[in-house]
């Protein structure tokens, strides 16, 4: 099963929110509904980035790069704008 590691981004916080999921679709809608309580203040949340990865031994360790480097300096460094 393939996994997508994602970066979205909020223009009404300019907040990155990165994640990793089999169904990004309904991911995405979940965190511009209600039901994802520690991000929904900042709805709507935008794709900005992803990353199709085999395992999600890969994706975990996409994401954790992703988060220990920060989404805006892991983009800059890749050469993605958002």
């Amino acid at each position: 099963m393939a996994f997508i590691v994602y970066i979205l981004f909020s223009e009404s916080c300019q907040k990155f929110y990165s994640g990793q999921t089999h169904d990004f679709e309904n991911r995405l809608i979940e965190h511009n509904s209600s039901e994802t309580k520690s991000i929904r203040s900042c709805a709507p949340w935008r794709p900005v980035w992803t990353k199709v990865v085999c395992t999600r031994l890969e994706a975990v360790a996409l994401e954790k790069k992703i988060k220990s480097r920060g989404a805006a300096r892991f983009l800059a460094d890749i050469g993605a704008s958002i």
